[in-house]
């Protein structure tokens, strides 16, 4: 929601100020100038995107509308649930977690963490490489590197809407130049005028600037920060599973892999040593095996 009140902010602030100064709204009423500006960008984002990434930025728009959803709540959801399936792997065999691994919505540990079962990204990034552990004795190295392939794709697809975004918005005060360009040509070009006139059709051309340089940095241009701050908030999920994973495939107990997580997180979201032993012990006082 706060990317609304952003919003709100900057149309309050602009339009206010403009008519604190003595300035008249219906001045700035100019389809010509919107249709030009938003047409032309509309245009050069065709232009400059395959199918494949018009159709993500499209997805990722009604996303815009969550912020804070990988909390510190949810942090400690993942890491409690990375200490029951490790726990159980560790105290009946890695071959104990097929069943919960293969079917995870049937699972009775997966089923304690309902928002985590809600996000693909992170399900399928953790069953497959708990799927992968499971077959046999894998090498930590050879792991890794898989996990720093898979998230450096993930970083790459998930950037596309951002970049598309952020080329608009690079684009918006160029088409607002050629709006206010266009205008003044037809300003002068119109046969007969009276200087008198000439003054407010040059006003009505220069709204195209102050357009195109609104929408820019006021509208677009935030929206695809926001998205790169949603992406990097997946990304330490993503990161704290693969630290978690690997120090558990280097022998250290599920406690301390856990830990290992934990410094992984942002200080904003990272639980203090002592809140993450008190939900383990939490975490413990529960049936730990699943269906």
């Amino acid at each position: 929601m706060l990317i609304f009140f952003g919003f709100i902010a900057v149309i309050a602030s602009v339009l206010g100020g403009f008519m604190l100064a003595g300035g008249s709204l219906g001045v700035l009423m100019q389809p010509a100038e919107v249709i030009i500006i938003c047409g032309a960008a509309a245009g050069a984002f065709l232009a400059s995107n395959n199918g494949k990434a018009v159709k993500a930025t499209l997805k990722a728009l009604p996303r815009l509308r969550k912020s804070g959803k990988y909390n510190k709540e949810l942090f400690m959801e993942l890491m409690g649930l990375l200490y029951l399936l490790l726990s159980k792997g560790r105290q009946e065999g890695m071959m104990s977690l097929e069943k919960d691994v293969e079917d995870p919505q049937q699972s009775a540990l997966f089923a304690r963490y309902p928002k985590l079962l809600a996000d693909p990204v992170l399900m399928e990034f953790l069953t497959d490489y708990l799927r992968l552990m499971i077959s046999g004795n894998m090498d930590a190295f050879e792991v890794e590197s898989l996990m720093d392939h898979e998230i450096e794709t993930f970083q790459h697809e998930a950037d596309i809407p951002a970049h598309a975004l952020s080329n608009v918005a690079d684009g918006l005060p160029a088409f607002g130049i050629v709006a206010a360009v266009m205008g003044v040509i037809n300003a002068l070009g119109a046969p007969g005028l009276e200087a008198s006139l000439l003054g407010p059709l040059i006003a009505h051309a220069l709204v195209g600037t102050f357009l195109g340089i609104l929408l820019a940095y006021g509208f677009v241009s935030p929206l695809a920060t926001f998205m790169r701050h949603q992406i990097s908030e997946t990304d330490k999920m993503l990161q704290c599973i693969k630290v978690t994973l690997l120090a558990n495939l280097n022998g250290y107990a599920p406690p301390i892999a856990v830990e290992f997580g934990r410094k992984t997180l942002y200080s904003t979201e990272r639980p203090t040593f002592s809140e993450l032993e008190e939900h383990m012990r939490s975490v413990r006082s529960q049936p730990a095996s699943g269906g």
